[in-house]
Order: C-alpha cells, then sequence, then structure tokens
C-alpha cells in the first residue's frame, strides 16, 4: 500500500457515506439511524439469533444491545430467550417492524434508482459492474482465517461439506476411510494444524497442514464453499500453510490431487507448484505437486489462531482439494 491508494479509499469511502446518506439520524428519510434500519433488514421474516447478527454486521455487543432496545421501545422487534439455553436469544419482527422493513426496502430501492438515473446506459453498465467488483473485494478483505482444532464444530461442518462435493464429483466417488488420512485429527498440533475460513463468522472454507516428522510438509482436505469461491480463498491457503510449513523448518511443500479437480490443478500450478512422481500410496490421487520453499525462523505458536489475513481476491475459482 501506498499514501495515494490511502487516500483513493478514503475519498471513495466520503462520496458514499455522503451519496447514500448515512451521515444523519433519519436514514432514507425515517426516524432513525442506518444502524437500526440495518438491523432491521439483517432480522429479516423469520427473526435471527442474536450472536449471529453481531457477527453478521461485526458489532460489539453493547451496541448491538443498544439497537435493539431502541427498535424494541419503538415497538419493532421482540427479543426473547430461547426456551432450551436462555443465554442464547432470538430477535423477531413484529407487525409494525415488518411494515418498516416493506417501507425501508422500496426507499432503498428509490436511492438506488435515484444514484442510476442521472446516468446513460453505458455509466450505468460501469457503476454496477464496478460495484460488484468492490463488492467481491471488500467481501475478500473481511474473510478470516483462523487455527482450530480439528473437532471443533466449524471444522467438522467443513469437512462434511468436503466429503460431500467429493463424493458427488469423483468418479468413483469418495470415503474418507479408504484415504491416506481418515482422521482429521492427525491434524493438530505437533503433527499439523487445521485453518478454517470464516466470513461474517460463518465457516466458509477449510485446510490442514500435515507436519510428519523428518519428511516434507504436506497440504491435506483443503476446501471452499461453494458460495464464496472468487474470492481467492484457495490462493490464501496455501499462502499461509507455506509460511507455517517454513517456519517449522520444511524446505518442500508436498500436495496430492485428483484428475477431476483441474481448477485446483491449475492453481496449484499458478501458485509454483510442480508436478512429481507419486509420492505416496493415496487411491484417490492422480496427480502429485511439490513446491521448493525457504525456511523460515522457528514457529514457537503452532497451537495459536492464524491471523485474519486482508489478501487480494483472485479470478481464479477455488474448488474442493484432497
Amino acid at each position: 500500500m501506498n499514501g495515494k491508494e490511502i487516500d483513493r479509499v478514503r475519498r471513495f469511502n466520503r462520496t458514499v457515506t455522503e451519496r447514500v446518506g448515512v451521515l444523519h439520524d433519519h436514514y432514507l428519510g425515517r426516524d432513525r439511524p442506518v444502524g437500526e434500519a440495518r438491523l432491521l433488514w439483517e432480522i429479516g421474516e423469520r427473526g435471527q439469533d442474536v450472536r449471529r447478527l453481531r457477527e453478521r454486521l461485526g458489532l460489539d455487543s453493547g451496541y448491538v444491545s443498544r439497537l435493539l432496545r431502541s427498535l424494541e421501545t419503538d415497538g419493532l422487534v421482540t427479543v426473547e430467550p430461547q426456551p432450551r439455553d436462555r443465554r442464547v436469544r432470538t430477535v423477531r419482527l413484529t407487525d409494525a417492524g415488518r411494515a418498516e422493513r416493506a417501507t425501508l426496502d422500496r426507499r432503498s430501492d428509490e436511492l438506488a434508482g435515484s444514484l442510476l438515473e442521472p446516468l446513460n446506459t453505458a455509466q450505468r453498465v460501469r457503476l454496477v459492474t464496478a460495484m460488484a467488483e468492490v463488492d467481491r473485494l471488500l467481501t475478500a478483505g473481511t474473510v478470516a482465517l483462523d487455527t482450530v482444532d480439528p473437532d471443533h464444530p466449524d471444522a467438522r461442518h467443513c469437512l462434511r461439506s468436503y466429503y460431500t462435493e467429493l463424493q458427488e464429483r469423483f468418479e468413483t466417488g469418495f470415503d474418507p476411510a479408504r484415504s491416506l488420512l481418515p482422521d482429521a485429527g492427525e491434524l493438530r498440533p505437533p503433527r499439523g494444524l487445521f485453518l478454517v475460513a470464516r466470513l461474517h463468522g460463518e465457516p466458509v472454507g477449510c485446510a490442514g497442514l500435515k507436519l510428519p516428522s523428518g519428511a516434507p510438509a504436506e497440504v491435506k482436505r483443503m476446501w471452499v464453499a461453494p458460495h464464496t469461491r472468487g474470492l481467492g480463498l484457495g490462493r490464501r491457503f496455501l499462502s499461509e500453510l507455506e509460511a507455517r510449513a517454513a517456519r517449522h523448518g520444511r524446505d518442500v511443500l508436498r500436495l496430492d490431487t485428483n484428475k477431476t479437480l483441474d481448477t485446483a490443478i491449475g492453481l496449484y500450478l499458478s501458485h509454483g507448484f510442480e508436478e512429481v512422481p507419486a509420492f505416496n500410496d493415496e487411491p484417490y490421487a492422480h496427480h502429485w505437486f511439490e513446491k521448493r520453499i525457504a525456511p523460515a525462523p522457528p514457529d514457537n505458536s503452532l497451537s495459536g489462531a492464524g491471523p485474519a489475513w486482508k489478501a487480494e481476491a483472485h479470478d481464479r475459482e477455488d474448488r474442493a482439494h484432497p
């Protein structure tokens, strides 16, 4: 980053906040600020777990509580503990809340139209296309990579999704019990580590690093949720695992993959991996890859949390990887 890039981002932020009307307490002409309006939209018709609302919007508990109290006072929402676990609260729209949300939706459409109306057809296409690209890049920047135990619920969710996708895509199906790594529990310290990617608190991908004694490090169980493909998560996983392997003194990073995963193969090649003869007996593998890496100073925090990277998105779609 440089000063000019920072200035451009700040200028963009000022233009957007001014143009969409979030600088005052009467967003879209209603008697409430943008925070309350956004909360009404996120609650939706079926209601929401308050914790998920906080994670989705990236807001602290106290601020969300204040917004909800204001909406309750206005008779727009109800907040009640769940019968089975009173620590978990659910917020739902009242009839008045649904009417207010419908009004906000209509006025949001009108605001969007006012942004497009002064432009000619070509300019509208340019603006909408640019907005889609900005949305994609900003979304990519909000994904966090964290080290978790393979038995963590988010890890298990990703692994189940990964196995299901491979079962559907592989010609022979996929049975993890037949794989050389039947138990993802091997991907925990000191024999390895397991990363989970989260978007707005929801798990959207995973990748493991196997660190066998006296042998090269291996990438295992790498998967990205279909709705987040195109955000560059596959490349981010590879970069992070490569850095972790280097910090543990490894100079070679390996992986194997199935011939069906052609996009993944392209990703590996573009990331500097080279195809090599088979180095294991993985029954689902058709291709084996290695990459020479430069060892880094030792890492003594294998069990710690990984960084929440702020990285560029890439156009290449991420696919499931064995």
